[in-house]
């Protein structure tokens, strides 16, 4: 008799699926299930043949099984296929953020700082940004577009030129190899001294040069230069989601 399993509740059911099959015992059915015997594809034997070795006996040789092979290799080398090299595609910009667009740093040493978006770099697809430094101490840097709030507010960059040499080859810094300090004087305070970074003469000159340019496009616009000075917070009751940057 088939045990029924009537709806108590709209899509619940009055047994569940553990409870159902102990009552209709499918477990059992299910180990004792009948094995039927598989076929198994008869090998012909090969009788053994006489034949006759260098000394001049007769001797018995049974050549091998027909469909399998007399010798097998030992050790089975695996054969590499060769892997094609595909490009990495360049991040899509979003539409949100054009040139001179300010946008919101949200990760790293200058978090919550406002920053104008120069362009996109090609290799990367990092985007290339200023403070200016002179505003609010942000130097040119790369930073990724998903750390980074786009505004509607806009800087007229048309007169500024990004020299062509600044990309990501631009960025990367030279390691140079730390001298070793012998055992004796590691821990001497007289010894040890506080060694500053100090950036290259070249990298100094091209963050004067962009600069100079975002600074004349923000001459006339005091409000503008006061909205990048400022520090980027929540205050209270104020929920990210919610506003209109």
């Amino acid at each position: 008799m088939a045990i029924k399993n009537p709806f108590i509740a709209k899509g619940v059911k009055r047994f569940s699926k553990r409870t159902l099959a102990k009552l209709t015992r499918t477990h059992v059915a299910k180990k004792n299930k009948v094995v039927t015997a598989k076929t198994v594809n008869k090998v012909e034997s090969v009788k053994p043949t006489e034949v006759k070795n260098k000394k001049g006996q007769t001797v018995l040789v049974k050549k091998g099984v027909k469909g399998t092979d007399r010798f097998y290799p030992s050790d089975i080398a695996q054969i590499r296929t060769a892997k094609k090299a595909h490009p990495k595609p360049i991040a899509h910009l979003r539409k949100s953020i054009t040139p001179g667009t300010v946008v919101i740093l949200l990760a790293g040493k200058y978090a919550g700082k406002r920053v104008v978006f120069l362009k996109q770099l090609e290799n990367s697809g990092l985007l290339l940004v200023s403070g200016p430094y002179k505003v609010n101490g942000v130097p040119l840097k790369r930073v990724d577009q998903r750390f980074v709030v786009a505004t509607t507010t806009k800087v007229d960059i048309s007169k500024v030129k990004v020299d062509a040499r600044i990309n990501d080859e631009y960025f990367v810094e030279e390691r140079k190899k730390i001298a070793k300090v012998p055992e004796a004087t590691f821990f001497d305070k007289k010894n040890k001294t506080v060694k500053t970074k100090k950036h290259s003469e070249v990298r100094v000159a091209d963050q004067k040069a962009v600069d100079a340019a975002l600074l004349e496009a923000l001459k006339s616009q005091k409000a503008l230069t006061l909205y990048l000075k400022t520090k980027f917070y929540l205050k209270k009751g104020q929920y990210p989601h919610e506003m209109k940057f």
